[in-house]
């Protein structure tokens, strides 16, 4: 049997022909610059800032901030830290962002859906807020309802009442304010409990429909269930909650809660031009669904409500959830416009007042990028999760 030639073997190319090797060392390289650059960068900072005999670090944190702040989620007064200022601007970020991403995504399905509608004046109406809301710029808009519409509201002492327990102003939403006692623990755990109950009735009519055909209307079993376990809770606790009602002393209403002014701009605004985008997103994502869709679901006798619900509506979902997470992310990055009408969000209160004070520059831009680059990727996260769990399953 002839043996075989080494001189037969094919040779190895040299490392700098082999495309995987020439790939990894191009990215090795490319790696030590990026990381070359930003050193340098750090480095040339902290030069001079010494050079300015500007002190670096966090210890101002711990400082006394010496200022107030219009509204805060936590308890709050000048003789808190900077620290404790960095935390309630960050509150007040999430609570704004929170809220815009609620309401532009209820009120964006709406004008999606009325967009398509058969009805010749709703599907205009639909179309002129569209294009109306979203060519405007939001600073503007933000500006508007702040300088224009919101001043147009009585003064407090001519408040809109609402059952002498909600008043509207010019200086804010006056509502009830509820007390906690002890004993409510057992009434959130009631919540909780209720919560898990119809999670697990919506999952069990999902898996009896798919097995039967036979639909479960779940609406009014959840209900029941959210109400009364809690109700229940509450009475046998002995009501545990009661409620701090606003009262108009001086020139001002005291007490209960406050939707102020600043919020209430920042809000509406960010909502509705936010809202204008998802409403295209919705309209896009229905007409991507094949029409065959709907007239197999009419020839099956489903009505056009639940031929949306049932069948449009989960099949569009895997075009409109990607764009959402977008406009969500906008919103989120948009409400750092705050401070243009000086709701105290991050920017404003920590980004603003905070570094005019203390000078940390570097610090308190680094922490202020950080929270909105964490709440993004968290946004993300969590919608890419969603975008699996709604993604169409072939069988």
């Amino acid at each position: 049997m002839p043996m075989d030639n080494q001189d037969d073997m094919p040779s190895r190319p040299p490392f700098w022909n082999d495309p995987d090797k020439r790939a990894l060392i191009f990215q090795v390289i490319v790696l030590a610059a990026v990381f070359a650059f930003f050193a340098y960068i750090f480095s040339n900072t902290l030069h001079n800032l010494e050079k300015r005999g500007i002190s670096t670090g966090f210890e101002f944190l711990n400082n006394e901030a010496g200022f107030g702040i219009l509204m805060s989620l936590i308890p709050y007064d000048e003789t808190y830290t900077f620290g404790r200022t960095f935390l309630v601007g960050l509150l007040n970020t999430i609570l704004v962002s929170f809220l815009g991403i609620i309401f532009a995504t209820i009120l964006g399905f709406i004008i999606g859906v009325a967009r398509l509608s058969n009805n010749w004046l709703v599907a205009k109406i639909a179309t002129v807020y569209i294009e109306t809301f979203r060519n405007i710029p939001l600073l503007l808009q933000i500006l508007f309802w702040y300088f224009a519409m919101l001043p147009l509201l009585p003064h407090p002492r001519q408040s809109v009442n609402l059952g002498d327990a909600f008043f509207l102003n010019s200086r804010g939403f006056y509502m009830p304010a509820p007390v906690f006692e002890s004993a409510f623990l057992w009434v959130l755990a009631a919540i909780i409990i209720a919560i898990i109950a119809v999670v697990i009735l919506v999952r069990w009519a999902h898996k009896r429909q798919e097995r039967t055909g036979q639909p479960f209307h779940t609406f009014w079993a959840s209900l029941a269930i959210l109400v009364a376990l809690p109700l229940i809770a509450y009475v046998a606790t002995g009501m545990p909650l009661s409620w701090n009602l606003p009262e108009l002393k001086g020139f001002n209403f005291r007490g209960g809660m406050t939707i102020i002014p600043e919020l209430a701009a920042l809000l509406l605004a960010l909502s509705i031009y936010t809202a204008s985008f998802i409403a295209e997103i919705v309209r896009s994502g229905i007409q991507a669904v094949s029409h065959g869709q709907t007239e197999a679901a009419y020839a099956l006798g489903l009505r056009p409500g639940k031929t949306l619900q049932l069948v449009i509506i989960p099949q569009a979902m895997r075009v409109i959830i990607p764009q959402l997470t977008s406009q969500y992310l906008n919103l989120t990055k948009n409400s750092s416009l705050a401070a243009a009408v000086g709701y105290p969000d991050l920017v404003a209160v920590f980004a603003g007042t905070t570094l005019n004070q203390t000078g940390q520059a570097v610090e308190i831009i680094f922490m202020t990028m950080m929270v909105y680059l964490t709440i993004s990727l968290l946004i993300s996260l969590f919608m890419n999760w969603y975008n699996k769990k709604m993604a169409l399953v072939e069988r």
